[in-house]
């Protein structure tokens, strides 16, 4: 079987509601899924797709895409004569272009059918620990948040809707022993840092079991946590302890007063003292996420860089991102060049570090200071085409991209008896679907998302 440039040909299985055929017509100059482009051509002619290596059997190179005879064409058709029971069951619900509505097991079906067409000499276990967490766009993933909560003890303005969000019920929500499958296999795949998340994660009683479940897993070699820092002082050595090796703790202000403000409740000085006691107890940095909104907290940039002084910090300044109910407008933006030139006018020049593969952040020292400053710029410079995130949600479902709507459920498919196997095909089939990059930021505001609190920060 031909082998694709950048990928594998499971890796081009039509997901559409249009076709039903594995290879097929699709403009990937676009990110758009195979066959949505030039409907109507098949039957006759040639057909574009994904750009093959191999030059042989009518095939002719042309860029990333390449063209098929319509006789190639056919006799691939002629070998999958279960195509097109795969795509009717992909079609039941007509959203089947969101993942979230999709049989977990037509995924599978997907999945395995992609395997037979390959005629690979590997079993099929190994083939999906070898491409299930590569996209199309040639992007391993290697970084899985998981979201363990969607409560939280704050409302903070950008992350909470003012009116709430609907909980999911908690047998709904993942166990311990499933977060710990799960991770196990992504493990297997590729994984090796995991990020725990909320809501506010801390409200998990099991929150140190989680740790210690997760750190143990063979591959996984970071295990982080971001947290508000409400309660977290108190058992941060246990969690330490336990194998948690990275902390990020969000802090949008330095007063007080405005910390009510900003998340509708007190603790501001709980939060301080959090970031000593992890400063206490050894973790280096300590990470301090603060989302920047413009007439609200902008006026505090400096004072934030002042915290790297003499303290071992990196605070992270993050555009603020749209999410369904945080009212977010342009207007309410600080971009990245807004607040670097903020920085350089109060302090001395900022010298650039070298940043990791997958780095979000684009990050800073200033000559002098003990610690370092960042800037997440999701909105005004995405870091789409390095990005190697992959994030599990407290109910199970699987989402690849934090602006993308489409999801699918692992929680569903483990409670309904899925093999190891069958979830890595589920997770493959969720990975290929993901975009080249998310919209531009005047998009993303209209677009369906969920709040941010019930996807994990």
């Amino acid at each position: 079987m031909q082998r694709w440039f950048g990928s594998r040909v499971s890796k081009a299985i039509l997901l559409s509601e249009n076709e039903i055929w594995p290879i097929c017509v699709g403009d990937t100059t676009t990110g758009d899924i195979c066959g949505q482009r030039e409907r109507g051509r098949h039957g006759f002619g040639r057909y574009r797709c994904f750009g093959l290596v191999s030059k042989e059997e009518g095939v002719q190179e042309r860029r990333d895409h390449a063209v098929i005879s319509h006789s190639r064409m056919e006799s691939w058709r002629n070998t999958l004569p279960d195509m097109k029971e795969t795509a009717e069951m992909l079609k039941r619900n007509p959203s089947s272009s969101d993942c979230s509505s999709m049989d977990w097991k037509a995924l599978v079906k997907i999945t395995r059918e992609a395997y037979a067409m390959e005629k690979s000499a590997v079993s099929f276990r190994d083939y999906l620990l070898d491409t299930s967490l590569e996209d199309t766009h040639g992007r391993r993933h290697s970084y899985l948040r998981i979201s363990l909560t969607e409560k939280c003890n704050l409302r903070c303005l950008y992350c909470m809707p003012e009116d709430g969000v609907e909980l999911t019920p908690k047998e709904h929500v993942l166990t311990v022993d499933e977060i710990t499958r799960l991770t196990t296999l992504f493990a297997l795949s590729g994984v090796t840092k995991v990020r725990l998340t909320g809501g506010e994660p801390t409200i998990r009683r099991d929150l140190t079991d989680i740790v210690e479940r997760v750190s143990g897993i063979p591959g996984i070699k970071d295990v982080g946590i971001t947290s508000n820092g409400i309660t977290l002082a108190k058992s941060l050595e246990e969690l330490k302890n336990a194998g948690l090796s990275l902390l990020n703790l969000s802090l949008d202000t330095l007063r007080a007063d405005r910390f009510e403000h900003m998340t509708r409740r007190k603790g501001h000085a709980r939060v301080l003292k959090t970031i000593d006691t992890a400063l206490d107890v050894g973790y280096d940095p300590v990470k301090v996420n603060v989302v920047v909104m413009k007439g609200v907290n902008d006026d505090e940039i400096s004072d934030f860089v002042e915290l790297t002084r003499n303290k071992n910090v990196n605070v992270r300044f993050i555009e603020y991102m749209p999410f369904d109910g945080n009212v977010w407008s342009t207007d309410k933006l600080v971009s990245y060049k807004e607040m670097k030139q903020e920085v350089e006018k109060n302090h001395a020049t900022l010298e650039r570090c070298t940043d990791t593969y997958g780095e979000v952040a684009k990050n800073y020292r200033i000559p002098g200071y003990k610690g370092s400053v960042s800037f997440v710029t999701s909105m005004t410079s995405a870091f789409c085409s390095d990005c190697t995130r992959v994030r599990l949600m407290a109910d199970g479902n699987l989402k690849v991209c934090l602006f993308g709507n489409n999801e699918v459920s692992l929680r569903d498919a483990m409670r309904e008896g899925a093999t190891d196997d069958d979830l890595l095909a589920v997770i493959s089939a969720a990975v290929n679907r993901k975009k080249a990059a998310h919209a531009g930021m005047n998009i993303l505001y209209r677009m369906k998302n969920r709040p941010m609190v019930k996807i994990g920060g």
